[in-house]
């Protein structure tokens, strides 16, 4: 099942896993709600999912695909290349993470061997992560419950409150306490200094 609110590149991961002869696109959706319902008829063996998407997004859907799911293999297939995104990807569960950069037999390779259970992550993301364990030093935003987690991005991006609350189909009050809960963790005091705390992460581009 393809998990991505890019028609465009949903169609394009379609046509890519056609001229195989063992991988059979069975469902695509556009958010990760849309894959906890369409999961239970489709019955994927394995999902591939971006993690920015509007409603609950990426990170609690995989969260609630394998409480659900028993055996389920999710690979994520993202955008960002931080050690951040994909350490709380396989957190939440994902048996794979692989960036939207890499080449189109790496993506195939990669989907073969998290459908035979074993669990894949990109080389150079991999090494970012490891990096940061050797420094033995903890990332500020680890401490971010997941949701919590998904609005500091936004927020570090320039999202509003309003804006926020209707891309993750919160109430901008529950968003307001997630914004108040996040800068007492982060110690900020606004959403300048969340951005540059996102900055300091590799949360964001310069």
């Amino acid at each position: 099942m393809l998990v991505d609110d890019h028609a465009v590149v949903r169609m394009g991961f379609r046509m890519l896993l056609s001229n195989t002869h063992d991988i059979e696109v069975v469902s695509e959706v556009d958010t990760g709600e849309d894959a906890i319902r369409e999961c239970a008829t489709s019955l994927p063996d394995v999902v591939v999912m971006d993690l920015s998407m509007p409603g609950i997004g990426g990170l609690e859907a995989i969260a609630r695909l394998v409480a659900k799911h028993a055996g389920l293999r999710i690979l994520v297939l993202s955008a960002h290349e931080d050690s951040i995104h994909p350490r709380r990807a396989i957190k939440a569960g994902a048996s794979g993470y692989l960036s939207k950069r890499s080449a189109a037999d790496e993506l195939i390779r990669t989907i073969r061997q998290v459908a035979a259970g074993q669990m894949y992550m990109e080389a150079r993301v991999a090494q970012q992560m490891a990096l940061q364990q050797l420094s033995a030093t903890q990332n500020p935003v680890d401490i971010l419950s997941a949701r919590e987690f998904e609005v500091f991005v936004a927020l570090a991006k320039g999202g509003s409150v309003n804006g926020i609350a209707e891309t993750l189909n919160l109430s901008p009050r529950t968003v307001g306490t997630h914004l108040y809960n996040i800068k007492q963790k982060l110690g900020a005091d606004n959403q300048a200094q969340l951005a540059m705390i996102a900055l300091r992460a590799g949360l964001l581009e310069t």
